[in-house]
């Protein structure tokens, strides 16, 4: 998406804005001016312009959410005559990423840092996380940096915090599945989200440390002991998995990226991972050997990076990718988008699981609905994958449940 000739873009310490603009809360003024000839009716990262374009394949929305903001955009603006107008990105969410330093954390905070609505970005972890935070500070981009270093200043980044991410953990090493991570990322989980509970109860929580199939429930029994636990507001993200499929199956049938859009079911790791290829947006047809052969790729991509790097690391630039993408629906969401869908891994009903991954509806209290069209009418292969996924999926969340109760008894 890029700027037309007749409209100008800028950030800095005054405000612009038309008739309708209000004050920003937050600390240092978030500076917008638009001029342009035409009507704005677009507004997406860092640049503006006087329409909206569908063919970036770098955005973070799918065409459907694009279609939400051209018409939510489209509404703000205001008559064709006038230069000034009346859109604003409100910049007034906190958002803190606790692991920040790591590999996933250091990029995932630079697209955080890129988004509009945020006015203060918290960053923490156990050791160098200053030096990350001095060099984002350094990017023109309304949000303030801040930098918290070890257990002492966690409660002070946590407070007033309205979506926290947590990809803190140890990241896969070849030869390692993702419930050898179990036992320390475990304890990682556990130990932050007692934080979360105890200062920021009311934020949206995105659990991203692998085995996210426990982790999840590890979290959700974390915040019913500390009671304060909404089940609407914990989510593991799994938009990585939706991501790759999107990715392959465009690849596989030469289609616009901006285009597909494939629902991942079930939860975050081997075969618990089950595309919908059969739901594909637009609609196409796979034979049999595709379907198998997309099904495993997606469902093996993270071991594809593990092996591709070779000992250096997991999957982590596409990992915080996802990631952004699924915090900027999050303050869609919670700024009033009334249009924001993503998969993520929740308590649901949809099965007999407590948890499962699928489409969901976000609002500002968190999920607003489950989606369950897209479990129906599947295919025999979907059903048989779907049964054959519950079992591992099942023994996953038990052992989070189970690792939380015991830990509890001990104490």
């Amino acid at each position: 998406m890029a700027a037309t000739s007749a409209t100008t873009f800028s950030v800095g310490s005054t405000v612009s804005f038309g008739p309708k603009a209000s004050q920003l809360p937050q600390s240092k003024p978030f500076g917008l001016r638009f001029n342009s000839k035409n009507s704005l009716v677009n507004f997406s990262g860092l640049k503006a312009a006087t329409f909206v374009s569908c063919e970036s394949e770098t955005s973070f929305f799918s065409k459907e959410t694009t279609q939400a903001l051209r018409r939510s955009f489209a509404q703000k603006a205001q008559k064709p005559n006038q230069i000034q107008y009346g859109l604003q990105p409100q910049a007034s969410f906190k958002v803190a990423i606790l692991g920040a330093s790591g590999g996933i954390g250091q990029p995932l905070a630079l697209l955080v840092k890129m988004s509009p609505l945020v006015s203060a970005l918290h960053l923490y972890d156990i050791a160098n996380v200053k030096g990350v935070a001095a060099d984002l500070s350094h990017c023109n981009t309304p949000s303030q940096v801040l930098d918290f270093t070890g257990a002492s200043e966690l409660a002070n980044c946590l407070k007033g915090v309205n979506v926290v991410v947590i990809p803190a953990g140890v990241p896969r090493k070849p030869g390692m599945t993702r419930d050898d991570l179990f036992n320390i990322n475990a304890n990682i989980v556990r130990t932050l989200v007692e934080a979360v509970a105890d200062n920021c109860p009311d934020a949206f929580i995105h659990i991203i440390s692998n085995p996210v199939n426990s982790t999840v429930p590890i979290a959700a029994e974390v915040l019913k002991q500390k009671g304060v636990y909404d089940p609407k507001k914990l989510f593991g993200v799994t938009t990585l998995d939706v991501v790759r499929a999107n990715t392959f199956v465009a690849q596989k049938k030469s289609l616009k990226l901006i285009d597909v859009d494939v629902p991942v079911i079930g939860g975050h790791a081997g075969i618990t991972i089950l595309p919908l290829l059969s739901k594909t947006k637009p609609s196409v047809s796979f034979t049999n050997e595709e379907v198998e052969e997309l099904t495993v790729r997606i469902q093996n991509a993270g071991t594809e990076v593990v092996e591709a790097k070779a000992g250096a690391g997991s999957a982590t630039l596409s990992m915080a990718y996802a990631a952004a993408r699924f915090v900027e629906s999050s303050l869609r969401a919670l700024d009033g988008d009334g249009d924001v869908y993503e998969c993520a891994y929740v308590e649901s009903n949809l099965t007999e699981l407590p948890f499962f991954a699928s489409r969901v509806k976000l609002g500002r209290k968190g999920v607003e609905s489950l989606i369950t069209s897209d479990l129906q009418g599947l295919t025999e292969y979907e059903l048989k994958a779907l049964e054959a996924l519950k079992p591992e999926l099942k023994s996953s969340i038990e052992k989070g449940i189970a690792f939380v109760q015991k830990q509890a008894v001990t104490a």
